[in-house]
Parts: structure tokens; sequence; C-alpha cells
């Protein structure tokens, strides 16, 4: 029963310790995942447009 109420314990001192983090750190990690989903993007429409051999964009660009 001691083991069990150790990983319990052990298990929301973890879940304090994520919700802890600071501000900063998380809005590093949301910048670096926006940056992320924009590249995806990014490299999304220039395949689509390929593809469809149409500027969608409006970049003046197909491609």
């Amino acid at each position: 029963m001691g083991l069990f109420w150790d990983l319990i314990q052990q298990s929301q001192i973890s879940d304090q310790q994520t919700k802890a983090e600071s501000l900063a750190d998380r809005v590093r990690n949301l910048e670096i995942e926006l940056q992320r989903t924009t590249d995806l993007l990014h490299k999304t429409l220039r395949i689509l447009e390929e593809v469809v051999g149409k500027d969608i964009d409006g970049d003046g660009i197909t491609g």
C-alpha cells in the first residue's frame, strides 16, 4: 500500500510541476508551436499551388 501511495504522490508532484511552469516557458513553447504550424502551412500552400497551378495566396508566385 505504501508503494501505491508513493506513486500517487509522485504523480501529483509531477502534475504540480507541469502546472507551475513559468509563463515565459509557456509562451516560448507556444511560439515554437506557432512557428511549426506556420512552416507547415507554407509548405502545404506551396504544394497546393503547384498541384492546382494557381496563385492561391496572392503573392504573385505559383508554388
